[in-house]
């Protein structure tokens, strides 16, 4: 009787469900919805309509081949948070000195008060064969401008920050939609296993409502920005948690090596592909802790490309920005003006100075850096901010010149180089005195989807399906700037 009790238990144990079988088989399939909300997070993304190739490997950051041939492989975003003055930078107006200090007609509406025209401080001259005009305070930068294009017609849609900041790294400036890096990693994937793809850098860090600007939102979280906190030169000050708090790098592989066998008999009995994601992010993220070591030790780069970017906090960000770029990283923002921004309402001329002295060098260096390694023709380099600045004075509450200016969504600039640009060209303009794009205005849809083109998508394919309906990075919006494509 022993015998027939063994067997028949036996195989009432193999009749018997596991949880998780219960849940997708019952009734109760609520319960297997909210399970795969729980293993969203770690799956690889679905292929949606008119995407990227699938990869052949399950990773989410596996390599994808593009819609066509790209000329870009990689961008690196300097984004100049609290925007810059156009009409300071890359858009010279000097009918702003015929009209100093005289009341100009304008009917745009901005956040503040402004009163009279507001000649800029700084002197402004061509550069290159081409001749664009260029601020003083970009005069490293603007030794390369024959291979920038400016886009001096750029349009937000509000005077704010926190909607413009969506807009330019989101697509939207009022629901939280996937930044622009998240796009761009899930339709490539990453070169590199062993890294993350998408690298967010900004010294001192930035207030817990700006990390939405480096988001996967609805994307599955593999291709989320990483953050990175510049300001430090400690590996495990730079990344948290990129060191096990407890035990030695042997024993956390053998750790991992256990988990991995139990992990593959689980699965043997309950296949499931985010199971299998979860896996791989484990070891991600311990191959990370070597990889990660090697890229951001600067250490390793001879003397004279050190002094090529410079000593300072942006110098080094940079420099660990170009790193991970040759290692296979897909985009790289770098963040300036966190804990002092150019959003220069009062002393706008000692407080652009300062900020751009802080990042012309590096800027420069990296053009120069990107073209003796032979990387200049496949990286994509954006520079701007969120929105520009009114080209009249800014009042205070008692009707007083504030020596600043105000946001102003209506026109500002912004410059793509590298991959797929045309360099040594402007393209559109403001008004004479640069209050509104009067010529070729171009929208943050239009530039994303130019961006995309150059990365090698037709910006209306390149979609994620979300709620009942297909998501893309320009919405429903964009059109490619030819002209400033080659």
């Amino acid at each position: 009787m022993s015998a027939v009790a063994d067997r028949f238990r036996t195989h009432a144990l193999q009749l018997t469900p596991n949880r998780r079988s219960a849940l997708v088989s019952s009734g109760l399939g609520i319960g297997s919805l909210a399970l795969a909300d729980l293993l969203h997070a770690d799956s690889p993304s679905p292929v949606a309509p008119g995407s990227p190739t699938a990869p052949a490997n399950p990773a989410a950051l596996a390599p994808r081949q593009p819609h066509y041939a790209p000329r870009a492989k990689r961008v690196i975003h300097f984004f100049l948070n609290g925007g810059p003055s156009h009409v300071d930078t890359f858009d010279p107006k000097p009918m702003l000195a015929r009209f100093s200090n005289r009341t100009v007609a304008d009917n745009l509406l901005t956040e503040r008060k402004t009163g009279a025209a507001f000649p800029s401080p700084f002197r402004f001259r061509r550069y290159g064969q081409s001749g664009i005009e260029v601020s003083e305070i970009f005069a490293r930068t603007a030794a390369h401008i024959d291979d920038i294009a400016v886009i001096r017609s750029m349009q937000a849609q509000v005077p704010n920050h926190e909607p413009s900041l969506m807009l330019m790294n989101c697509g939207d400036s009022v629901q939280p939609r996937p930044s622009a890096g998240a796009w761009v990693l899930y339709g490539l994937g990453s070169e590199n296993q062993n890294l993350p793809g998408f690298v967010s850098m900004c010294p001192g860090g930035l207030p817990i409502k700006d990390t939405e600007n480096w988001q996967a939102a609805f994307l599955p979280g593999a291709f989320q920005g990483t953050f990175v906190d510049s300001q430090h030169t400690e590996l495990k000050r730079l990344i948290e948690n990129i060191e096990h708090p407890q035990i030695a790098t042997p024993a956390q592989r053998r750790q991992l090596d256990l988990l991995a066998r139990l992990n593959q008999q689980h699965r043997h009995t309950r296949p499931d592909p985010r199971l299998e994601a979860r896996i791989q992010s484990f070891e991600l993220a311990f191959r990370m802790q070597r990889d990660a070591s090697e890229a951001f030790d600067l250490s390793r780069e001879p003397a004279h490309i050190q002094a090529l970017y410079g000593s300072g906090t942006h110098g080094r960000q940079t420099l660990i920005a170009r790193r991970l770029l040759e290692r296979g990283v897909r985009y790289v923002q770098l963040w300036h003006g966190a804990g002092q921004p150019w959003d220069n309402h009062t002393n706008i001329e000692s407080a652009h100075r300062n900020l751009a002295a802080q990042i012309d060098q590096p800027i420069a260096a990296l053009l120069a850096d990107l073209k003796q390694r032979g990387m200049f023709e496949d990286t994509l380099i954006l520079w701007g901010g969120e929105f520009g600045r009114t080209p009249t004075v800014e009042l205070s509450a008692d009707g007083k010149p504030q020596s600043g200016r105000d946001h102003n969504h209506w026109g500002f600039s912004v410059w793509l180089a590298g991959g797929g640009i045309r360099g040594g060209q402007t393209w559109g303009a403001t008004d004479e005195l640069g209050f509104r794009a009067a010529e070729n205005p171009v929208s943050v849809h239009d530039l994303h989807a130019t961006m995309l083109h150059c990365l090698g998508f037709d910006h209306k394919r390149l979609t994620y399906r979300y709620a009942g309906r297909d998501f893309r990075l320009t919405d429903v919006h964009g059109s490619i700037i030819q002209q400033i494509c080659t």
